[in-house]
């Protein structure tokens, strides 16, 4: 027990030896993947799965060459916007029939058959990022300096097919408000036929300059980052039909929205600012538009000869209209799948067929010919796999993971890779025909603690909640136990779900320290409905604390062990604005806080993230002086540590620091705790273990413990 945050830290939060990123042949024959050699080893390989049993394709220590010391940093970019804990092969692509597998390594491009043989370096014009075959397997196309390029997997023929035209502008990555808030990581996609791209341009020059040093090493130079905040300038992106022979035409989408249709509100702004999605498939390009102000999103076909538009979708919504990860997408006859919203339920809709009412939608896996696969649950506790079958002769839409959980999948043919999440723990089962073919294996450490989890409905809003007592409390002791809440609380994520993470491994770990470890999933959490997520429209802090509050006090009815005399939180990202906000507007309730990571001054976040929630900071200035807390810094009375990684370009340091600095000038005693080197998602094994540590020890202190 005393070794849990060693471990912890060691295994990445058990993230190592975890199976992910799969790929499935069309044909349903093959899976690949990426899973490290064990639950400590930090290396992850590339794997196949074939007739019932595992191999594997290509090990970094069997390659040589860079290692991760000469990572580009378009990659290391990429990695951290994708919160990949390992180092080695943590992405890769494969043609279509999923033969071929290229990948890069440490900016090396290499290339391995799935067929047999050992992995090849392919020559590439300089350190590769994103590389991707095409679909018969001949070429490989990456991106090196910002230009994208194209190579023979024989290494002959590489040529350029798109190059910068200035220092400001890149050839098929994406943008950060694109990765970090949109879901799109891509930014270029083959044609079916191999013959020609659709491919992102993206000019950085209208947005603003950041300069991320690090204190620990004033040697070495600030990293440049191109940082998009809240009402400031976003990066201009142009998509383009980029052929192999040199070809080249722009895609015109319209500048705005329809001024008729587009809902107004007090700030509007109808340009068609952000590319959300984008494809090549048997039915041509298409791309996915949104408005600046997030109220409409248009997809439209693209002619690849002319680059003219024709509209196939578009929504509305007064608040926001959510985007959901995996559309839109177009079934084998061309049907659309796009979100949907169904009496307040998060929906998706296949052409004119809508999903059950009920049902909240999360993801859209894929389609194999008309089936189209899909995540969600009619409890926001679960989350499992469903499948639209218009032709299997049952109901439409059929769930298909049976086990309480969080469900996920990867299909092809007729084999589904199942990833299942459950309070057991994980498991990949493979079915093919709906019948088992085997099992990828999970090599993740279990953690010695083990989570008791009591989950809970409370408060007049039901709010979805985990209670975590110590293994050794005995509650006829009539001994009560200080607590500790532990949320997230913020969109895009929920915590309180029937099935054993990292987080309630730690939360046990916490409770078995002596606290009465609370969990809850509040307004703005996803699950619960459009109506669910919107209510912080214009607050981000208010409606969120409230639900935590609430929720404490009717656990605390419910279980007469919590001490609500000594009420602590912690939480990281969005949990420690939570945590923040918690100590500074209800210090009546809490009594000493942990935040990591928090995003205090909601100025300085991304455009297409704050201003979903908050609009434009100079047309709506009091939600954002509502929902910001640097300037009620004043207003703290109880222990407050903050914990910040100094090379987080996501949320940047300055939250943190200028927080520090209006305590200071308010005369308020406050613990900052700066992690040098470490980004938003922090790795280093001694830093995770003792943070952990301290950070018990400070709370235990704090509630005179």
């Amino acid at each position: 027990m005393a070794g849990f945050p060693d471990v912890f830290a060691r295994t990445r939060r058990f993230s190592l030896g975890l199976p992910g990123r799969f790929t499935v042949s069309p044909d349903g024959a093959r899976v690949l993947f990426v899973r490290t050699g064990s639950g400590t080893d930090p290396v992850s390989r590339l794997w196949l799965f074939e007739d019932g049993a595992e191999r594997l394709l290509a090990d970094p220590a069997a390659l040589g060459g860079p290692g991760e010391e000469s990572l580009p940093e378009e990659e290391g970019v990429r990695r951290e916007r994708a919160r990949v804990t390992s180092s080695g092969i943590t992405s890769y692509a494969t043609d279509r029939a999923a033969r071929l597998a290229v990948f890069a390594l440490g900016g090396a491009l290499w290339a391995v058959r799935t067929g047999g043989g050992e992995p090849w370096p392919v020559p590439a014009a300089g350190p590769a990022v994103d590389p991707r075959p095409s679909p018969d397997g001949s070429l490989v196309a990456y991106v090196t300096g910002g230009a994208l390029r194209v190579v023979g997997t024989d290494g002959t023929g590489d040529r350029p097919l798109a190059v910068p035209e200035a220092p400001d502008v890149t050839y098929g990555l994406a943008e950060h408000a694109a990765a970090e808030s949109m879901g799109r990581r891509r930014g270029y996609w083959w044609s079916p036929d191999g013959d020609a791209l659709l491919v992102a341009r993206v000019d950085q020059a209208p947005v603003a300059r950041w300069y991320l040093a690090d204190p620990a090493d004033p040697a070495r130079p600030p990293r440049v980052l191109r940082y998009p905040a809240a009402g400031t300038a976003n990066a201009g992106v142009t998509l383009h039909v980029v052929g192999l022979d040199g070809r080249r035409t722009a895609v015109r989408p319209p500048a705005g929205a329809d001024p008729g249709e587009h809902p107004e509100g007090v700030w509007t702004d109808r340009r068609f600012e952000y590319v959300t999605a984008a494809g090549w498939d048997a039915h041509g390009p298409y791309l996915e538009v949104q408005t600046r102000d997030q109220r409409t999103v248009a997809l439209f076909a693209a002619d690849p000869a002319t680059g003219a538009v024709r509209p196939l979708d578009v929504r509305h919504d007064e608040a926001w209209v959510a985007l959901v990860p995996g559309t839109p997408l177009r079934t084998a006859s061309g049907a659309v799948v796009v979100p949907h919203v169904r009496d307040g339920t998060r929906a998706v809709r296949v052409g004119e067929v809508v999903s059950p009412a009920g049902l909240q939608v999360r993801e859209v896996l894929g389609a194999v010919g008309e089936r189209v696969y899909l995540t969600g649950g009619e409890e926001p506790t679960e989350s499992h796999v469903w499948v639209y079958d218009p032709g299997g002769g049952g109901p439409a839409f059929r769930r298909l993971s049976g086990e309480p959980g969080v469900h996920t999948a990867a299909v092809g043919g007729d084999t589904l890779v199942l990833d299942a999440l459950t309070c057991g723990g994980r498991s990949v089962p493979v079915l093919r025909g709906g019948r088992p073919a085997g099992r990828i294996a999970v090599l993740a450490e279990t953690p010695a603690v083990r989570p008791r989890a009591l989950p809970l409905s409370l408060g007049e809003r039901a709010v979805r909640a985990h209670l975590h007592l110590p293994s050794w409390y005995d509650p006829a002791s009539g001994a009560r136990l200080p607590v500790l809440l532990s949320p997230y609380g913020g969109p895009g994520v929920r915590l309180a779900v029937r099935a054993h993470g990292w987080w309630s491994a730690v939360a046990q770990w916490f409770a078995e320290q002596g606290f009465a470890v609370l969990i809850a999933d509040g307004r703005g959490t996803p699950g619960r409905g459009r109506d669910w997520e919107v209510a912080v429209r214009g607050d981000r802090l208010g409606p969120a604390l409230e639900d935590q509050v609430d929720a404490l006090h009717a656990a605390a009815e419910r279980c007469p062990a919590l001490d609500l005399g000594r009420v602590a939180v912690r939480g990281w990202s969005y949990g420690g604005y939570l945590a923040i906000g918690a100590v500074l507007d209800r210090p009546d309730v809490f009594h000493a806080a942990v935040a990591g990571g928090a995003p205090a001054d909601r100025r300085l976040y991304d455009t297409h993230w704050e201003e979903r929630f908050l609009g434009h900071p100079d047309v709506e200035p009091g939600n954002y002086e509502r929902s910001s807390l640097v300037g009620r810094a004043h207003r703290l009375t109880r222990p407050l540590m903050l914990v910040h990684g100094l090379a987080d370009d996501n949320v940047v340091a300055a939250h943190t620091l200028r927080l520090s600095a209006a305590l200071l000038a308010a005369g308020r005693p406050h613990t900052v705790l700066p992690l040098p080197g470490a980004a938003h998602l922090v790795t280093r094994e001694e830093v995770v273990a003792n943070q952990l540590r301290l950070e018990a020890e400070f709370l235990r202190r704090s509630l005179g413990g």
